[in-house]
């Protein structure tokens, strides 16, 4: 068990719940636009406690950057099974749809345009994306094998626009907070097997 934290909450459960605020807030304000003071606010928890957790903004970032990568990460890594298939895409899009649903502001904290340049969150925002952007990649060159094409550039052009369609429907998604990833799916596969239709 943790060792024991304020008010008889334990540290791991206290940890979790300013994660989870701050996921909250810098999914809705992006990097910019929050202070440590609204997620202390936001978990009913003074300032200098989440310092005491995390040290700075940056580091509670940090935690709320892998918080969301390591899910959104393992989602995808566990939707491969139907790899090489044009239901694959499918099958990536419901994993990432139910791990955005669950975390809502998953998606926002990992692809935050406000974040610094450089330094230790760029680096581990990277590392995420890097990972879902080589999953996405290997989909789409199985896609490719699968059909008898291996000219690199068709390869480097599909990986390019499912990439920009992911995040796309992502943004669209985040305009229409309204819509169930169950309801998300359906949509994708409406137009998916619309456009195969073609």
């Amino acid at each position: 068990m943790g060792k024991a934290g304020t008010k008889g909450v334990s540290r791991a459960d206290r940890e979790r719940q300013i994660v989870d605020m701050g996921v909250e807030e810098f999914g809705r304000h992006g990097y910019a636009g929050v202070s440590v003071a609204a997620v202390a606010g936001r978990a009913g928890i003074s300032k200098p406690l989440v310092y005491s957790y995390f040290d700075s903004k940056d580091g509670l970032y940090l935690a709320c950057v892998h918080r969301v990568g390591g899910l959104l990460v393992d989602a995808v890594a566990a939707a491969r099974s139907r790899s090489g298939s044009t239901d694959h895409a499918l099958d990536t899009l419901g994993a990432i749809f139910t791990t955005v649903e669950r975390c809502r502001h998953a998606w926002s904290v990992l692809y935050d345009p406000a974040l610094p340049p450089t330094g230790e969150l760029r680096e581990a925002v990277h590392l995420y994306r890097g990972r879902l952007a080589a999953m996405g990649a290997a989909g789409a060159a199985g896609l490719l094998s699968r059909a008898g094409h291996d000219d690199p550039l068709d390869h480097q052009l599909l990986n390019h626009v499912w990439q920009y369609t992911v995040t796309a429907v992502m943004r669209w998604w985040s305009d229409h907070p309204e819509q169930s990833a169950a309801e998300m799916t359906a949509r994708c596969v409406r137009l998916l097997t619309a456009l195969g239709a073609g």
